[in-house]
C-alpha cells in the first residue's frame, strides 16, 4: 500500500473489487451489471439499510416475507414504514396474497433463491408474477442473495435482477456467509437512475467503506482463490448437510418435519402445534445447545420449530447434538 491508501477511498467502493464483483456476478448469478452500478457496503445490513432510506417514506408498507429475517423487518420499522406480512408457500412469497392484502406496496423484501428461513426457492412463475406487480405499480424489490452459492442438489437458481427488463430490483449480496462475518463487507447493485441518490445517503452516512480489506478481496477473488474456496465449501457444508439429515432422520423420525435442506447453511425443523420453542432454546442453551426458534420470525400466526445452522459444526459431533435434541423434545 502506498500513502494514497491511508486517505478516503471512493465512495463506491474499490474501483477493483468493483470490477471483480460485477464480472463474478453477471457470470455466477446472471445478473445485469456494470462495476459503476455496484456499491461495497459493510454487509448486507447497511445495504438494507441505504436501500430503505433511498426507495422509502414514512408511512409506506412494504412486504415482507412470512416467516421473514427479523432484522430486515427491524431496518423498515425505524424507517417509519408499515410491514405488510405475506405468506410463504412452496413456490416462495404468495404474490397473489400480497396484492390482496396491499397491492400498491412502496416496496417488496424478498430472498428468492433461498428463503428465510425456510429455505424454499422462489418458482419461475412466482419471479415473473413479482416482477409484473412492481412494474405495474410502481413499486420495488429489495432482493437479498444472502447465500445462493451453497445449493447441494441443483445448479444455482439464477438471480431475480437478471430476470428484471425494467430495472426495479435492488440486489444485495454479502461475503459474511461465504467467508466470515467480522469482514463486513457486502454490496449493492443499484438500478442506473438511482446510483446518485444512493450515493447521496452513503455520503451522509460514512463517506464510504474501508480500503485495505476491498484490497486484499479483489486479489482474493482475482488470483482464483474465491471459486477454490467455494468449492472446497461446498463439499464440506454438503458432508455436513447429510450428516444432519441422516441424525434428524434416526433420531427423530416422524416427530418433526424438515425444509430447506436443499441449500444454504441451514436447514429448519418445524415442531407440533402448541410447542414451545423458545423455551425449549432456553434449555438446550444449558446444555450448550444452540438451537434459533423459529417462531419469532413470524409476524402473525407463528409455527414453532428451529432454524438448524450446520456450517460451523463438524460431522463428528452433529449426530451427539441431534440426540441431545431429542432428549430435549422428550422430556417435559
Amino acid at each position: 500500500m502506498d500513502a494514497k491508501s491511508f486517505h478516503y477511498g471512493d465512495q463506491m467502493g474499490s474501483k477493483v473489487l468493483r470490477e471483480t464483483i460485477a464480472s463474478y456476478l453477471r457470470t455466477a448469478r446472471s445478473l445485469r451489471c456494470e462495476a459503476g452500478q455496484i456499491m461495497i457496503v459493510s454487509g448486507s445490513q447497511q445495504a438494507l439499510e441505504i436501500s430503505a432510506r433511498v426507495l422509502l417514506d414514512p408511512g409506506n408498507r412494504v412486504w415482507v416475507e412470512e416467516p421473514c429475517y427479523s432484522l430486515a423487518r427491524e431496518v423498515f420499522a425505524l424507517n417509519g414504514c408499515q410491514v405488510v406480512p405475506v405468506p410463504i408457500d412452496q413456490e416462495g412469497m404468495d404474490v397473489g396474497a400480497g396484492i390482496k392484502r396491499w397491492r400498491k406496496a412502496r416496496a417488496a423484501f424478498v430472498t428468492p433463491s433461498h428463503q428465510f428461513p425456510l429455505g424454499v426457492t422462489m418458482s419461475a412463475s412466482r419471479r415473473f408474477q413479482l416482477l409484473d406487480w412492481a412494474q405495474n405499480t410502481g413499486s420495488w424489490i429489495i432482493e437479498d442473495d444472502y447465500d445462493s452459492e451453497y445449493r447441494y442438489e441443483s445448479l444455482p437458481i439464477a438471480s431475480l435482477q437478471g430476470l428484471d427488463a425494467n430495472a426495479r430490483v435492488i440486489y444485495i449480496g454479502t461475503f459474511s456467509k461465504v467467508l466470515f462475518p467480522s469482514l463486513r463487507l457486502g454490496y449493492v447493485v443499484i438500478p442506473p437512475d438511482l446510483v446518485d441518490r444512493f450515493l447521496a445517503i452513503r455520503r451522509a452516512m460514512d463517506l464510504g467503506p474501508p480500503t485495505f480489506h476491498q484490497e486484499v478481496l479483489a486479489d482474493f477473488i482475482g488470483e482464483g482463490h474465491f471459486a477454490r474456496h467455494l468449492r472446497r465449501m461446498r463439499v464440506l457444508y454438503g458432508e455436513r448437510r447429510v450428516a444432519l439429515v441422516d441424525s434428524i432422520s434416526k433420531e427423530l423420525g416422524s416427530m418433526i418435519e424438515v425444509l430447506g435442506g436443499e441449500a444454504g447453511m441451514h436447514l429448519v425443523v418445524t415442531l407440533p402445534n402448541g410447542s414451545r420453542d423458545l423455551e425449549i432454546a432456553g434449555r438446550a442453551a444449558r446444555q450448550n445447545l444452540w438451537l434459533w426458534p423459529l417462531s419469532p420470525s413470524y409476524l402473525d400466526e407463528s409455527r414453532p420449530g428451529f432454524i438448524l445452522g450446520f456450517g460451523g459444526t463438524a460431522v463428528e459431533e452433529i449426530p451427539r447434538a441431534v440426540r441431545k435434541l431429542r432428549n430435549l423434545l422428550t422430556t417435559k
